[in-house]
């Protein structure tokens, strides 16, 4: 199994969870520039669209770019505080020439603490924008912030590969 891993807009992706990617298959994590390329989701599907991809996972801006990028590829995604209702601060085009077909499942984890990305605004964006083919799992954890412990990480990952469709 290949795993796309698209990190937030100033992070990486840490050995701790990258440990955990690798438990499930091999691990693609190419480091981003958002700020400098708006073209980032064309330019990984340029990339990623004729590799055998079989899950995006997302965080934050990778989020953001996983949900398109999940949705224009047709592979299933796991996407933590996915920055979807936010894109003023940073530009990121969302290419029209992309045949949007539909991801088979979404499994997004939403902080309820989170004050970066609130989860009542990625709901608000979830409940207008949602393709009626995609199965989504949405949790909202109370207690989590906008960073992503190694032990949420782990156990969310563990849920969406155990009912991952591939």
């Amino acid at each position: 199994m290949n795993i796309l891993f698209l990190h937030g807009l100033e992070s990486k992706l840490s050995n701790e969870k990258r440990a955990i990617l690798e438990t499930y298959g091999t691990v693609i994590a190419p480091d981003l520039d958002y700020k400098s390329n708006p073209n980032v989701i064309h330019d990984l599907y340029v990339e990623y669209k004729n590799q055998n991809i079989n899950a995006i996972i997302g965080s934050s801006m990778g989020g953001f770019t996983g949900f398109y990028l999940a949705n224009s590829m047709r592979i299933c995604a796991l996407l933590y505080n996915p920055a979807l209702p936010y894109r003023n601060s940073v530009e990121q085009i969302i290419p029209t020439i992309l045949q949007v077909k539909q991801s088979l499942l979404m499994r997004i984890i939403l902080g309820g603490q989170d004050e970066i990305i609130k989860a009542k605004d990625n709901l608000a964006f979830l409940s207008h924008n949602c393709n009626p083919k995609t199965d989504y799992t949405i949790v909202v954890k109370n207690d989590l912030s906008h960073q992503i412990p190694v032990d949420i990480f782990e156990e969310e990952t563990k849920a969406f590969f155990k009912t991952l469709c591939y």
